[in-house]
């Protein structure tokens, strides 16, 4: 009977942070930076002989509510919204909280509490050794995930320390 052989070590390592992003825009700004800068020194690299680059989104999500009061401040009715961008997202609570017939129809006053907000992004990493690893944003946390080399996790712990928000 044949046995499996372990081929690789893959790790994971999560930062939970102090204190959690403050804000939507807090949230786009770094991951536009990374986008943008390529802070980790990402490589491009060739997938069925397209190049690609070598940090990319791989998903993204945002979620919130909105919540309806009425004239006593007691909680009527919520409307729960998950979007895939940002912008979606704040199309979709301004939407929500201006249409005057949902709001008649809860029959209350909409208001949306931006921190309650939770959302993810991850992005798709190549590092210059050829491995692909993961890192996932959230509001609360960074998550780095199948990566091999510990210089992946050194090279992402000394730039999150430059992050006030990754504190």
């Amino acid at each position: 009977m044949a046995d499996f052989t372990q081929t690789a070590t893959v790790k994971t390592a999560v930062r939970e942070l102090a204190a959690p992003i403050d804000s939507m825009a807090a949230f786009t700004s770094i991951i536009d930076d990374i986008l943008t800068n390529n802070p980790w020194g990402c490589t491009s690299y060739e997938q069925a002989g397209v190049t690609l680059p070598g940090v990319s989104k791989a998903s993204e999500s945002y979620t919130g509510r909105v919540i309806y009061e009425n004239n006593e401040a007691k909680t009527v009715g919520t409307i729960s919204i998950k979007a895939p961008t940002p912008s979606a997202f704040n199309t979709d609570v301004s939407t929500i909280v201006a249409t005057t017939a949902l709001n008649t129809a809860m029959g209350g006053t909409p208001s949306h509490d931006s921190s309650e907000d939770r959302f993810s992004c991850t992005l798709k990493c190549h590092h210059s050794n050829g491995e692909l690893y993961s890192v996932r944003f959230a509001r609360d946390s960074v998550t780095l995930s199948s990566y091999e080399a510990d210089a992946i996790r050194t090279g992402l712990e000394t730039w999150a320390d430059t992050i006030v928000a990754l504190a």
